[in-house]
């Protein structure tokens, strides 16, 4: 094999003056290096800026730190924290003053039995008055209990919808962030497709000095390299959208500066096992822990609802201060200061069946929240174990394809050795090179789906945290 490659080494330097005779015959032709500049600009980073290098980790310290939908989820959970105090519930008193002061200005003429008369004119009244009251409420049927247990509940719900909007947003950074590993590596394998059809133009240049190979082969490669880098441009498309979405989903305030991970492959743990990620998910998984959530507050809702058929009792105290000073009259000044105090016990007797009518519907409430309950347990069981399968099932197709890619590897490198010597054509070996990107490009593609299955898993039994340390 090494004297033939000798041999076609030497006929290419004894036959050099046929170069200027090929390049007029090709001087129509697409210029290779044309097309290679033309790929490189658009393979070049679409931006500028400085590159900062990201990890996962990083990522998402970021997204949790500045995403929008997760400052939102915490504000509303600050403000259900705030109405959970005993003074919106209804245990403490309500104090009330209420001060005034005005005057009246008038004129009387009165006449008399005596058979005279009594006018006055101007006569101005001035009145002053200050009174605080408290009222507490004593008993209202376990109503204030019920309503601070309530209160805390709802508190514990806005805590719950902060961690499933921080979970979700968890997910989509580790998804995208490997999607923007695995369109990376798909653009490395690219860039070797468009190597190898590089040097099979060589190859058919080279022959076609030497008068070997037809014209027609050489055309052939040429456009195998122009599609090959097509697809390469096209791939880098590909990178910038994936590097937009995860910016985006990080909230990074300059979506044009360029972002670089650190990860160049997709890491995967292959050790999760099915009973452990079902008892996680029945104690752990957010979207059940919301669903008993809304059970508990039904129920609440319904004894809130029944304590109304309760009697109340309710205390008030208050202390008044008036001062009136009268512009005519035997009296002057007047001047009235003191304490109030009551108890007032009621109930309400009928109230056209308003009360009855809202137990009704708190009890279908109630049932409704179950139903609901194990809805979302069957669906998250059924998620949890089709993800599962897909997941085994992507472990073996991953083992597979590596043994596959290996094969790919050995078949291209005997391919090229054939076709340098003139042994194979150049259709097959365009499917042999076909083969080995195919190869590599499910390869890629079964790690990423591989690894989005066990995303999902951690996501759905609430172990998402760990991939955030």
């Amino acid at each position: 094999m090494w004297f033939r490659e000798s041999i076609f080494l030497f006929q290419v330097k004894q036959k050099t003056f046929m170069m200027n005779r090929f390049k007029y015959q090709i001087s129509n032709l697409p210029r290779i290096s044309n097309t290679l500049l033309i790929v490189a600009l658009l393979a070049a980073p679409f931006f500028t800026a400085a590159q900062e290098v990201y990890d996962l980790n990083r990522c998402i310290a970021t997204g949790l730190e500045r995403n929008f939908s997760i400052k939102i989820a915490r504000t509303q959970e600050q403000q259900a924290e705030n109405n959970y105090t005993k003074g919106n519930a209804g245990f403490l008193p309500y104090v009330t003053s209420t001060n005034r002061f005005g005057g009246t200005l008038n004129n009387t003429n009165q006449s008399l039995a005596t058979g005279d008369d009594n006018v006055n004119k101007g006569v101005h009244n001035m009145t002053g008055s200050a009174n605080v009251n408290l009222d507490v409420t004593l008993f209202r049927g376990f109503n204030v209990q019920t309503t601070y247990e309530k209160l805390n509940q709802l508190k514990q719900m806005g805590g719950l919808n902060t961690q499933m909007n921080m979970e979700n947003l968890i997910a989509k950074i580790i998804s995208e962030y490997y999607l923007y590993v695995q369109q990376l590596n798909l653009n490395k394998n690219l860039v070797y497709a468009v190597e190898l059809s590089r040097e099979r133009v060589r190859i058919d240049e080279a022959r076609y000095l030497l008068g070997s190979s037809s014209k027609l082969e050489l055309l052939q490669s040429m456009v195998y390299l122009n599609a090959d880098s097509s697809r390469l441009a096209n791939q880098n498309e590909a990178i910038v959208a994936s590097q937009v979405r995860l910016k985006k989903l990080m909230s990074v305030e300059r979506l044009e500066d360029e972002l670089e991970v650190k990860d160049s492959a997709i890491q995967i743990n292959d050790n999760l096992q099915y009973q452990a990620l079902l008892d996680q998910t029945l104690s752990n998984n957010t979207s059940l822990l919301i669903a008993a959530k809304d059970q508990v507050i039904s129920e609440l809702d319904y004894k809130i609802i029944a304590s109304r058929a309760y009697p109340y009792l309710n205390a008030s105290t208050g202390y008044n201060f008036s001062h009136n000073r009268y512009g005519a009259g035997s009296v002057k000044n007047q001047t009235v200061n003191g304490l109030n105090y009551g108890l007032t016990l009621g109930i309400d007797i009928f109230d056209g069946f308003t009360r009855r009518l809202e137990k009704t519907n708190a009890r279908l409430n109630i049932e409704t929240q179950q139903y609901q309950y194990q809805q979302v347990e069957q669906e998250v069981k059924a998620d949890l174990l089709t993800i599962y399968y897909s997941y085994e099932n992507n472990l073996k197709l991953l083992e597979l394809e590596k043994q596959n890619l290996e094969v790919a590897k050995e078949n291209l490198e005997i391919a090229l050795e054939r076709y340098k010597l003139g042994d194979l054509s150049g259709l097959e070996l365009r499917e042999v090179q076909k083969s080995l990107l195919d190869a590599e490009e499910r390869l890629i593609s079964i790690q990423y789906l591989t690894k989005v299955a066990e995303i999902s898993l951690q996501q759905i039994a609430g172990n998402i945290m760990v991939y955030y340390q």
